[in-house]
Parts: structure tokens; sequence; C-alpha cells
């Protein structure tokens, strides 16, 4: 009899320690989902002008308490025009939006985004270490990196349920934008507003 009991107790002690690991292993698998669907992108976005390319489309993350966080992965094309090819570039953009106006069940007006973005363009003509062919000084920015700052406006349109083939939502918006090189310029040479400032347009896709 007393045998039984202490081979019950062996028993059941195994089988709570293989609870136990079973948990922490679903824990652990939880986890390691979680992870992966953060990195999923939440929308893509399609953007004309702005300093980044005549053409730009990419996705993005949106997170935050409200979701007034946006980071954006942009890949976009500049004609080649005069030069002899046309160039691809590529922008890293943080979007800030502090508050929303709910106009219905269908409209919400955002009265203000803004934000910063980084753009670089994939050529050789243009270097992050001033060349050896210039006087030394003579260029104190790199023509590889360009920092850029925006503001603009932004209007929601919520699609219905039963209409909803690829997003939930689509947004249409505008910024006005300059980079770090213009905004020095207009402080030195004293240009007009239409010399560093530029608008661009955009469309932006909620998946999730």
């Amino acid at each position: 009899m007393l045998i039984g009991i202490v081979v019950c107790f062996f028993c059941l002690q195994g089988y709570a320690t293989s609870i136990d690991e079973t948990n922490r292993y679903k824990k652990r698998v939880e986890g390691y989902r979680s992870m992966w669907e953060s990195l999923m992108p939440t929308y893509t976005k399609l953007q004309y002008a702005g300093g980044m390319g005549l053409i730009n489309s990419g996705f993005g993350w949106s997170y935050g308490k409200n979701n007034q966080w946006e980071t954006d992965i942009l890949f976009g094309i500049i004609p080649k025009y005069s030069s002899d090819n046309a160039k691809m570039t590529f922008t890293l953009k943080q979007n800030y939006i502090p508050w929303r106006k709910k106009l219905n069940d269908s409209f919400t007006f955002e009265p203000l985004e803004c934000g910063l973005y980084f753009n670089t363009v994939f050529s050789d003509e243009f270097w992050t270490k001033e060349p050896d062919r210039y006087p030394k000084g003579y260029y104190n920015f790199s023509t590889r990196v360009r920092t850029h700052a925006f503001i603009g406006q932004r209007l929601r349109f919520n699609i219905p349920d039963k209409k909803r083939l690829f997003a939930r939502s689509i947004t249409a918006f505008y910024e006005i934008s300059s980079c770090d090189l213009y905004i020095v310029s207009a402080f030195t040479n004293h240009l007009n507003p239409d010399d560093y400032l530029r608008l661009s347009f955009g469309l932006k896709f909620d998946i999730f």
C-alpha cells in the first residue's frame, strides 16, 4: 500500500512537471509568434514627389497607444531627365499624428501630421565624404543623404466591412516639406518659400 502511494506521488509530480514544461513551451511559441507578427507591415503607401523621387511606394507600421506613430520604408524613382540614367531612391520616414477627428462612420480627419525622413539616392554621383577633387571644406555637407522635415493633413475613408478586399481604410494626404540644405539656404540666401518648400501627395492603404 505504502509503495503504491509513493509511486502515485512521483507519477503526479512528474505529470505536474510535464504540464509546467508544456505551458512554458506554449508561452515561448506565443512570444515567438508575437515577435514575428509585430514585424508584419500594417499598411502600404504610395507617394508622389516630396524630394524623395517622382513616385514612391513602400510599406510601414502603425504603433503607439492610439497608433499615433508610423514608420515608413519607401522606394522611389527619379526619371533621368537631363542625366544619363534614371535613379532609385530609398527613404526612411517617421510620422506623428497627435490627434484625429471622427467626422462620421466613413470619414476621419487628421488635422495634423508631422515628422522627419531620411532620403538617399543610389548613384555614384552622390557622396557621403567630400571627394578629393574638391578643396577641403568646399562642401560641408553630404550629397548622399538628405534630412527632411514635413507637416501635412490627412483624410481617412473607412471601408465598410462587407466591401473590404485588400484594405480596411484608405487615407489621402498632402505634405509640405523641406530638406536640411534648403532650410540652411533659405536663411543664408533669403530664398522665397517656393524655392525651398516641396509639396507632395499620397495614399495610404491600411491592411490591419
